[in-house]
């Protein structure tokens, strides 16, 4: 079925993001299901592919009978300015539907500044905007994720916000809600019965009104006694009761993060004063590192990736990571999977950790100190030292790590002037280690701006002016120049936003709308972000910018005090004194004792009698906890401690070498389709989509070497976006020989749908490859709105000209140096093969693809159009030839015929090499 967007699709920058058919989607027949959710992620499709709150939900809810969930992203302005000239909404991924038409649209709300696609996403749905305007029959309008934890801001456009974590909670309040509406239950009393249940905080149930003690707009009493005056955050206290989902949809467009993560626990031990996350995720729950193994392969052999990574809020910090990491790794090698480890501490860089890591692949490393003094690190509980950051610089640099990008920020409470300074001064002596092994050796220091979250003992810190943000910024940039760093900053307008917004009340709103009105997209991004676009709501909306910016009374209410996330009252409060006096406090669910290296984690899991809890008031079994991470650490074989390494000896020592122990491999040639979706898919993701079929179907390909091994792969000319083909060609080098059939059909099985492999055959030694065999390449063109007497005309025109100028980047060339042949085409058999609409009129056209380039198949149409190629025009690559003539795929004859002169276009000759059927162009 033609998609709703295929007429103008391929005029946005990735058509992928918006079309749907990935790889593993789940589609559900409407009438099979009782609830039809969307999940709408409030970001781009790149960014939100990477989410893996937006996989576990996805994977969740459709593995209920009773159940489907979709997906939609935010639009880029590209997709969006189309959709409103055409009054088109925008759709869900799988079955191409507007949001309204679901029963469910659910948004995941990761970062403030995404607020304003919250509103595009519900208005480009076909939903009102504000929860109060909606109709008995309009969607449950739900969000979650961390913000939701601090709604006021988004309370009047959103119906209900989940609390918490949704494995154990979702599916059936879902369900309840649905089966509500079908026995015609009122919309109002529905979501009185959802917020009843404890976990959904639902804003127009409750009274508001000004604190006195410090001005702000706080939630009161429920309207109805059966709400509950504080909203409980759901906590899943066993996550091994719900595996990590390893069978989600593979990225189109290139995500992020592309790559199969897999979450190994959830929570901190750290406790940083500065960090929500930390708060809101406790407490720390492992993972089986049985199950995280099982979950590894089966990501990279569902999805087809050569790269992984093991995600946690401190990776460094889960009891076992060191053996789960040399587990893992132990799987991986043999089957030329990388291994990332995100989230590490600086004193998470072990030497068994690294060796293991760099085995695949060298990777760079990654890590946050915070701030860049012990006093300041201090401030915010980051149990840190400077030895500890020392060691680990020597650790990486001394087995060959050339970069090294470390994150800090500014604004942190108590910040003084020598603790600016002391973050480009951090970054220096860690450059100068890593110069002492490798003279190209780099580091680069990110920082962004603190920004004060609820919930946190920082809540209730006075957020830094622009100002102040800019001179600190500056004394950053003057130092990290000195020290030979580079330095990436974050933009101060975007946090001064960001700061607003999470500390804000429900008068923002307002001031939300209007700046969306006026045009506010993707805050977030750098190029999309404009403050005094957000200066002016603000102030037209009449919002109280300095009380959310300034200094807190810690006896006053707060905009998100009837979130209860299980926090003990009074415990951020002792921990925002402790911090005042530069206090630490110690690591929860930590053994006794202070780690000065993790590679003692192990040992002092299997002595220590005791973990450390400082009470915050959220439910743990210490006991319990480590005792499953005995029983984790006996199920890797590593209850001993590990021998004692050697002292660093002053010197570069060996890495382990990166590569892989392959053959020379044999040599094929593959020939394959792109066609519906696959057809809106760029060239270099193609690249990623070939080889993730390879390594889905279980095929050896033989890999480069280097430091980024990936499959040797050889491709034919490539593809402009949007343009199907019906015969594309790749050479690579297997393992082992393969008949081709069988290497079609198991390739087949394991191909999104529209990516069809036809045919192959091993090629001889010496054989020439594709760069020195394809010559030509055969297009097909549809051209609706045209009729065939005036395509004809058009022709004729186009054929009489003695030069055919075209302009590519400021340059013109002659069109006649490409073009070999063109003709008329009668419809056949392939408007069928394409899916193209009948009727319109075809042409059919030979272009040169030799070392001299090529011209664009949309050059061609404009200069016989003598106008831009119209919307609905459809463009198919139809096959390449060699330079003798013949097929690429075959091999080629033993006195290979030269190509001759250009083609004589209009005669016998032109149409015997188009393609009987055609109609001669003369």
């Amino acid at each position: 079925m033609k998609h709703p967007y295929a007429d103008f699709i391929g005029k946005v920058e990735k058509p992928a993001r918006y079309l749907g058919g990935e790889y593993l989607q789940i589609r559900k027949p409407p009438a099979g299901v009782e609830v039809r959710v969307c999940l709408a992620f409030p970001d781009l499709y790149d960014v939100g592919m990477s989410h893996l709150g937006t996989k576990i939900l996805y994977s969740l809810l459709n593995q209920h009978p009773r159940i489907a969930a979709e997906r939609a992203f935010a639009p880029w302005p590209d997709l969006e300015r189309e959709l409103r000239a055409r009054g088109l909404p925008l759709l869900s991924l799988e079955s191409a539907q507007p949001l309204s038409a679901f029963d469910v649209v659910g948004f995941s709300l990761q970062y403030e500044l995404t607020y304003t696609n919250v509103l595009n996403l519900l208005d480009l749905g076909g939903i009102a905007l504000r929860s109060a305007d909606r109709p008995d029959q309009a969607p449950l309008v739900l969000a979650g994720g961390p913000t939701a934890t601090h709604p006021e801001p988004l309370a009047p456009f959103v119906d209900a916000f989940f609390i918490g974590e949704a494995e154990e909670v979702l599916p059936d309040a879902l369900l309840g809600w649905q089966e509500l509406c079908r026995q015609g239950v009122p919309r109002r009393e529905r979501l009185i019965r959802l917020a009843a249940g404890g976990h959904f905080y639902v804003p127009a149930l409750y009274a508001t009104s000004i604190d006195e003690r410090a001005g702000f707009l706080v939630v009161g009493e429920p309207l109805d006694a059966r709400v509950p005056r504080r909203t409980r955050r759901a906590v899943v206290k066993d996550i091994n009761r719900f595996p990590f989902p390893t069978r989600t949809p593979v990225p189109y467009a290139e995500a992020v993060f592309d790559r199969a993560a897999i979450e190994i626990a959830r929570g901190c031990t750290e406790g940083c004063r500065f960090c929500q996350a930390g708060m809101i995720y406790r407490p720390v729950r492992e993972r089986d590192p049985a199950e995280i193994v099982k979950a590894v392969l089966d990501g990279i052999e569902q999805g087809g990736y050569d790269e992984t990574s093991l995600t946690a809020l401190s990776t460094a910090d889960v009891s076992c990571v060191t053996p789960l990491v040399r587990k893992v790794m132990s799987e991986l090698r043999p089957r030329k999977v990388a291994l990332s480890v995100s989230s590490l501490r600086a004193y998470g860089l072990n030497e068994d950790l690294l060796d293991e890591i760099t085995t695949v692949r060298a990777t760079g490393l990654t890590f946050a100190p915070e701030a860049g003094t012990q006093r300041m690190r201090d401030v915010i509980c980051k149990n840190v030292t400077e030895e500890h950051i020392t060691e680990s610089a020597h650790r990486a640099f001394s087995r060959g790590y050339g970069r090294m990008k470390c994150y800090f920020m500014i604004g942190l409470p108590t910040e003084t002037d020598d603790d600016v300074r002391g973050i480009p001064q951090t970054g220096g002596r860690l450059r100068r280690i890593g110069r002492g092994y490798d003279r190209r050796a780099q580091v680069t220091v990110s920082v962004s701006t603190h920004v004060p979250k609820p919930h946190t003992p920082f809540q209730w810190c006075q957020m830094d002016p622009l100002p102040e943000i800019e001179r600190k910024q500056r004394i950053l940039r003057e130092i990290a120049r000195k020290e030979g760093v580079e330095l990436k900053w974050h933009e101060g307008g975007q946090s001064l936003i960001e700061g607003i917004f999470s500390r804000g009340d429900r008068r923002l709103a307002d001031a939300l709308e209007l700046a969306w009105r006026r045009g506010a997209r993707f805050d977030g991004w750098d190029e999309h972000f404009d403050l005094e676009r957000w200066r002016s709501a603000l102030g037209d909306t009449g919002a109280p910018v300095e009380l959310y910016l300034g200094t807190i009374p810690v006896d006053a209410r707060l905009p998100w005090d009837h979130i209860d996330i299980g926090l003990e009252d009074g415990f951020l409060a002792k921990e925002y004194r402790k911090a005042l006096k530069g206090r630490l406090s110690p690591p929860c669910g930590k053994p006794f004792g202070k780690l000065l290296h993790p590679s003692s984690v192990e040992e002092h899991h299997a002595t220590s009698p005791k973990l450390v809890c400082y009470d915050c008031g959220v439910e743990c079994d210490l006991t319990q906890m480590r005792e499953e991470r005995l029983a984790f650490l006996r199920t890797l074989g590593a209850e001993a401690p590990p021998p004692p390494r050697p002292p660093r000896a002053a010197r570069r020592v060996d890495r382990p070498q990166v590569g892989f122990v392959q053959g020379e491999g044999v040599r094929y040639r593959v020939r394959y389709t792109k066609l519906r979706h696959m057809a809106y898919i760029g060239h270099l993701d193609m690249t990623r989509h070939l080889a993730r079929a390879f390594r889905r179907a279980g095929i050896e390909t033989i890999y480069t070497q280097g430091f980024h091994p990936k499959p040797a792969m050889v491709f034919g000319p490539a593809l402009g976006l949007g343009i199907a083909s019906l015969g594309e060609l790749v050479d690579l080098r297997l393992g082992a020989p393969a008949g081709a059939d069988e290497l079609c059909r198991r390739l087949q099985a394991a191909a999104p749908d529209g990516l069809d492999f036809v045919a192959a055959r091993a090629l001889a030694p010496g054989e020439p490859g594709l760069a020195k065999r394809v010559a030509e390449a055969e297009y097909a063109a549809s051209l609706p709105g045209l009729s065939w007497a005036e395509l004809r005309e058009r022709l004729a025109d186009l054929l009489g000209r003695s030069e055919i100028p075209i302009v590519r980047e400021k340059k013109t060339f002659d069109l006649r140096r490409f073009l070999r042949a063109i003709m008329v085409a009668r419809e056949s058999a392939l408007n069928e093969v394409l899916e193209w609409p009948t009727g319109a009129a075809l042409v059919r056209f030979r272009l040169s693809c030799g070392a001299d380039g090529s011209a664009r198949p949309a050059e061609v149409l404009a200069a016989l159009l003598r106008a831009p190629v119209p919307d609905g025009a459809r463009i198919a690559r139809v096959r390449l030839l060699a330079a003798d003539g013949g097929d690429p795929l075959a091999p080629p004859p033993a006195e290979p015929r030269l190509a001759g002169a250009e083609v004589e276009r209009g005669t016998d000759e032109t149409h015997q090499a188009l393609g009987q059927g055609a109609v001669p162009s003369g």
